[in-house]
């Protein structure tokens, strides 16, 4: 009995100090650690996982552990029990030397310093096509690339990292129309803002809808002209990349507080991966210092402050005279238990300037700004989530851009928000497995905002919508949508993992004759009393909308080739999309009221067409 005891004080302190070692830079948003991480909280073999990601490596080897030690009711099956352990290998520390295309160093001086470095190779391909049976069209897409990591550690308690990564690829899409931000006929009211008319595009069309997420920073080159002038925001043809990544991160107060100062993909208050509100993983990065205190397991509190980046859509001067913000978000969580959590916050987008209130975490923004005057875009958001572990879950999510309370609330387009329901159920005899049902509703003018002049940028209007490089901060459907989405995931053996998925979304139409004012991130509401005042939607009733149906299925798998880590993945699948409309005149992007018996039909016309596709998308990632 004496021996099993020192036997078991013995791993305990082997693994304490693997974990002391471990370094404390993300783990990339996307592994697949996460999905596991989830279904295990949901599972209740985990206690809570804090809302605020990516987390560090170190905390995904102790969150394993855990789930490891886990001797309840609601035990491992062995399958599981194998995928976990290859995770625990692939994040624990490397062994000194090379490793195929990597090589880690660990070096520790007389005096006890400690300095590690680890650094390595990846490349990333990727094929997708498009085929069109309307058109008899095919269109091929493409996206490669090859990164060079760098990460390593200063101490036991301090990190470093970075990724510096080049790409060739290809992503055409179609000019659907123009579309003006305002309306068509709009007279400023103030200042000197003037309606803008700009160009509205497809999706890429070798992708499912909403899925393709760009990795390039600022801009690409056409492959042809390697210059200033050929410097482009969209790669409609073959177009070469580049971007950066990095961090500074470390953890204090035995690991209770854990802050970074980086560039990096997040999400927070996802209920579900991939499901934020408020700060989404499709988002673009950006340069920011954040931190999550969690000092008991049924509290956590997080705050960031960073800075956005502009879409590079004309030169690097001109683009970027309107797009100098910054952002800043806390959340605040409550556990209770297993069964219950609840978290809260506020963000803003704010024009850069030497402003305290906001980066400081002990104050709401959404409050703050009446101290200093409104020329900046708040939100606050909410989520809800009850949990009977080793069954499933159900969430509430709310994100609140900007409101009038009074009567009329859900229907007055001044009251800018987005909502989400959604349930997950674990599949008890499938590893790893569960089936989500969710839907998502992002209302008219949510995420954008009018153009606000500001004391700090004179006749400049600041464009201060919800936004990072043209990309949505928040929920990856753009404002006057909303989503049914039911998702089934597995993992049928150690090292691969299976869904399947079918979407419907429908969104009104920001280009055309039939354009519904709103459904744009670059929309702005006329800034006049009474204009806000009267302004109403009426979601399908107001003018063209498209409806997309989306059924994909997907599949990866890893292995071992001459000894390389290789990952394949595809995805295949169908989408049938068309348009609605409604009978009635167009005023000022809405149309009259409908009366109670109207009802949407849907229509063919070579403004908002039928289209049916086959996508089918290949790819590998090498050492990756």
């Amino acid at each position: 009995m004496k021996k099993k005891f020192c036997l078991a004080l013995a791993a305990l302190a082997l693994i304490c100090a693997s974990l002391a070692s471990q370094t404390h830079t993300a783990v990339p948003l996307g592994d697949p650690v996460y999905y596991v991480l989830e279904q295990a909280q949901m599972r209740g073999l985990c206690g809570n996982l804090p809302e605020a990601k990516p987390y560090t490596r170190a905390a995904v080897l102790k969150y394993i552990e855990e789930i490891l030690s886990h001797y309840g009711t609601r035990s491992l099956a062995a399958s599981e029990r194998r995928v976990l352990e290859e995770y625990r290998t692939a994040f624990s520390p490397p062994r000194p030397g090379k490793d195929n295309a990597s090589y880690y160093f660990e070096h520790i001086t007389e005096d006890g310093f400690r300095i590690t470095g680890n650094m390595g190779l990846s490349v990333d391909l990727l094929i997708s096509n498009g085929i069109y049976t309307q058109e008899g069209e095919s269109v091929f897409s493409t996206d490669n690339w090859i990164n060079f990591d760098l990460e390593g550690d200063i101490g036991y308690r301090f990190s470093y990292g970075m990724s510096v990564y080049g790409g060739v690829m290809r992503a055409p899409r179609s000019e659907l129309g123009t579309y003006n931000t305002y309306y068509e006929g709009f007279a400023h009211v103030r200042g000197d803002i003037e309606n803008q008319v700009l160009t509205s595009y497809s999706e890429p069309l070798s992708f499912f809808p909403y899925a393709y997420r760009k990795r390039w920073d600022a801009f690409v080159w056409d492959y042809r002209d390697i210059s200033n002038s050929g410097q482009l925001p969209w790669p409609e043809t073959v177009s070469i990349g580049y971007g950066m990544m990095g961090e500074l991160s470390g953890t204090l107060f035995k690991e209770r507080l854990n802050y970074r100062f980086g560039r990096l993909y997040r999400e927070w208050g996802a209920m579900s991966n991939g499901s934020s509100l408020v700060l989404n993983q499709a988002a673009r990065p950006f340069i920011a210092v954040e931190a999550t205190f969690k000092p008991i397991d049924w509290f956590a509190f997080s705050t960031m402050t960073g800075i956005l980046e502009y879409y590079n859509l004309h030169n690097l001067k001109d683009s970027a005279e309107s797009s100098q913000n910054a952002f800043s978000i806390y959340m605040v969580e409550f556990n209770y238990k297993s069964y219950f959590h609840i978290d809260f916050g506020s963000a803003a987008v704010w024009p850069k300037r030497l402003e305290l209130g906001y980066p400081f975490p002990l104050f709401d923004n959404f409050f703050y700004q009446n101290n200093i005057g409104d020329f900046d875009n708040m939100a606050i958001f909410l989520n809800l989530k009850g949990q009977y572990p080793g069954f499933g879950k159900a969430w509430i999510s709310l994100f609140l851009d900007e409101a009038n309370p009074g009567s009329g609330f859900s229907d007055l387009s001044r009251n800018m928000f987005a909502y989400q329901l959604g349930a997950s159920a674990a599949i008890p005899w499938l590893s790893f497995s569960s089936v989500k049902l969710s839907y998502t509703r992002n209302e008219p003018y949510n995420y954008t905002h009018t153009r606000e002049f500001t004391p700090w940028y004179g006749n400049i209007p600041m464009e201060t919508n919800y936004v990072n490089n043209a990309v949505s901060l928040g929920h990856y459907l753009p404002p006057n949508s909303d989503e049914i989405l039911l998702r089934l995931e597995t993992m049928p053996l150690v090292k691969s993992r299976l869904h399947v998925q079918y979407q419907l979304i429908r969104h009104g139409a920001n280009y055309g004759s039939r354009a519904v004012a709103g459904s744009s991130l670059w929309s702005e509401l006329d800034p006049s009393d009474e204009s806000r005042a009267e302004a109403k939607k009426y979601f399908l009733r107001d003018g063209a909308y498209k409806w997309t149906h989306i059924a994909k299925f997907g599949i990866e798998h890893g292995l071992l080739m001459s000894g390389v880590p290789v990952r394949l993945f595809g995805e295949a699948g169908l989408v049938y999309s068309y348009f609605t409309d409604i009978s009635g005149e167009i005023r000022a992007g809405r149309i009259d009221p409908p009366s109670a018996k109207s009802s949407h039909s849907i229509i063919d016309t070579p403004e908002y067409p039928h289209s049916t596709a086959i996508i089918a998308t290949i790819g590998v990632s090498i050492l990756k």
